[in-house]
């Protein structure tokens, strides 16, 4: 395993006034890499939409405890949240465009731009465990070898 260059962990109550904390967090440390605004804004709607998961639907109105853990590893973002909530019943079907636990609220659009957004996203969701999503991204001329 390698040794990480830079890491920060972060854990907060599930209230949406964190949301944006986390986003703008997450950003100022990846910005430690050659990522451009475009990418940095990425980073920030990934994050973003992934807190936001964990904060209405891992806990459904109640509160508990969002983890957001990043490391910089050989010019490597990865960005590790977890929540401590009800899990997610059917991972493949959480990707799917417009699926949605909550249709009268939400777009079902979350896990897609993630998805979009980063390189690379493992999800693991136990029933009654909660949810943890790792997210790697590297900046483009890392690449395409600029």
């Amino acid at each position: 395993m390698e040794t990480a260059n830079n890491q920060v962990i972060m854990q907060f109550p599930s209230k949406a006034a964190n949301i944006g904390f986390a986003r703008t967090a997450v950003a100022l440390f990846a910005a430690q890499l050659d990522f451009t605004l475009d990418e940095l804004d990425e980073i920030k709607i990934a994050v973003s939409e992934a807190v936001s998961n964990a904060v209405i639907h891992g806990y459904k109105g109640t509160e508990g405890l969002v983890t957001v853990t990043c490391t910089l590893i050989e010019g490597l973002l990865e960005i590790h949240i977890k929540d401590e909530g009800i899990g997610i019943a059917d991972v493949a079907k959480a990707f799917e465009p417009a699926f949605t636990t909550e249709p009268d609220e939400r777009m079902g659009l979350g896990l897609v731009f993630v998805k979009e957004y980063m390189d690379e996203l493992v999800i693991d969701s136990s029933l009654g465990k909660g949810t943890s999503l790792t997210m790697r991204k590297s900046p483009w001329q890392t690449k395409v070898g600029a």
